[in-house]
């Protein structure tokens, strides 16, 4: 049985740390056009996505706990489920949800490179400078995972700093109440017009890594009192910080700023307030944080194919799972897998990009993976109907709240042009998933 590490204060720190990444910096434009430019409405939005996830982290953790096992979603699934489901699931993590938001966060990487440096962040200048970031990234987790790894700790403290330091800002400079109180009397007519639900969709960008941080609960210790307070106050804390900072940069630089300039919005509110060099001194923060996050996901993504091949669900898994002695172990065709499918993402990221498509080609599959989570949920309650489960709350009241926050921000991207070309692609790639799994993996 693997040891139990962690307290109560340390799975907090983690999972904040884990969730909280690039998407607050370039999704908070996103949520103000989808709002209709009505700030108190994308609060409102935040606050009822986080509620969600709260629920779906204290649902999942109920599986968690369950299993000494290392975590995630294809363990919980082939454990609790079925080894086809945790194949289905699989595939879908492996080329629709890791490699789009690896592609995704390459872009944003090179994008914020562009404005440090004083270059024109063109999708295409942001894409190959970001390229040449990923490429980095894994040569550097492939030779080294312990470099990879403290990138990652510094990255996680790094990470805070623009995001306090604007909403102070603009909590003290900026125009908060006046832009509330516009805002709370128009309320009525924003919600009547149903194209902010879409705002769901960057919000759980922004959100996303919470299912990831579920993976650290087998390894907390007293995981039946600390883990359903850490995944309730670990979301809270990134409510705090994600409000604060879309609140401070909406009233440094207004909501028509923010909306017209998109991503440029960060530097413009440091230049506000603390000139160009404090500015540059910030976009170095957020560069950090963004390719902190990147490198999150590679650490997480080289596993990935590994984890399928070494339960047989991927052709070719004796190639998959073949790790390097030389590299401590490193699974490098795994890796070079995760590579090209990031790559392949990072082009078609580049090509909507281009085309001035709103949002990104990340937001769709996140939201889709929440249709995963409900089997998932739906699992627990089996659980607590079998006896398994003890506590109503835990086993029946968590995983419908958090079925309904689910089909809510899978709602929210309805209207997204290119929702149904993901879906029909995601359903494709899961049901291949589910075959393969029944067809040529062993029991």
């Amino acid at each position: 049985m693997q040891e139990k590490r962690y307290g109560l204060l340390t799975a907090i720190t983690m999972i904040t740390g884990i969730v909280i990444g690039s998407g607050i910096f370039f999704k908070s434009d996103d949520v103000l056009r989808y709002t209709n430019g009505n700030m108190l409405l994308g609060i409102l939005v935040f606050l009822i996505a986080a509620l969600a996830i709260v629920f779906g982290s204290l649902t999942i953790s109920q599986l968690a706990s369950r299993t000494d096992e290392p975590g995630g979603l294809i363990s919980y699934a082939e454990k609790f489920v079925n080894k086809r489901t945790a194949g289905a699931i699989g595939w879908f993590q492996l080329t629709m949800y890791f490699a789009p938001l690896v592609g995704v966060i390459t872009w944003v990487s090179g994008l914020y490179f562009c404005q440090l440096f004083g270059i024109e962040s063109t999708p295409k200048n942001s894409s190959l400078i970001g390229f040449i970031i990923l490429c980095m990234i894994f040569i550097l987790n492939i030779l080294s995972a312990r470099l990879g790894g403290a990138f990652q700790n510094l990255s996680m403290i790094v990470k805070l700093i623009p995001l306090i330091l604007i909403a102070l800002a603009g909590l003290f400079f900026g125009k908060a109440p006046e832009i509330i109180a516009k805002d709370a009397s128009v309320m009525k007519e924003a919600i009547a017009s149903p194209g902010w639900v879409a705002a769901f969709a960057p919000i759980a960008f922004s959100f996303d890594g919470w299912s990831i941080s579920t993976t650290i609960c087998h390894e907390i210790k007293n995981s039946k009192r600390n883990l359903p307070l850490a995944l309730i106050f670990a979301p809270l804390i990134v409510l705090l910080c994600y409000v604060l900072y879309f609140v401070g940069i909406t009233s440094l630089v207004s909501v028509d700023t923010v909306m017209q300039q998109g991503n440029e919005s960060t530097y413009l509110a440091a230049t506000k307030v603390f000139g160009n060099m404090g500015a540059r001194l910030i976009l170095v923060f957020v560069l950090i944080s963004v390719v902190g996050t990147l490198n999150g996901l590679v650490l997480a993504y080289i596993q990935l194919p590994y984890s399928l091949a070494y339960r047989g669900m991927l052709p070719c898994s004796n190639a998959l799972k073949k790790q390097s002695e030389k590299l401590n172990g490193i699974p490098i065709n795994s890796a070079i897998l995760a590579f090209v499918l990031s790559s392949v993402w990072v082009f078609i990221n580049y090509l909507t990009q281009n085309a001035n498509m709103i949002g990104d080609v990340s937001e769709v599959p996140i939201c889709l993976s929440y249709l995963m989570f409900i089997i998932l949920y739906i699992t627990v309650m089996k659980l607590k109907k079998q006896g398994e489960i003890k506590s109503i709350f835990m086993g029946y009241v968590a995983p419908v709240l958090a079925i309904i926050g689910s089909l809510i921000i899978v709602t929210g991207t309805l209207s997204h042009p290119f929702f149904w070309i993901f879906a029909v692609l995601g359903a494709i790639v899961a049901a291949c998933g589910f075959w393969y799994t029944k067809k040529f993996s062993v029991s």
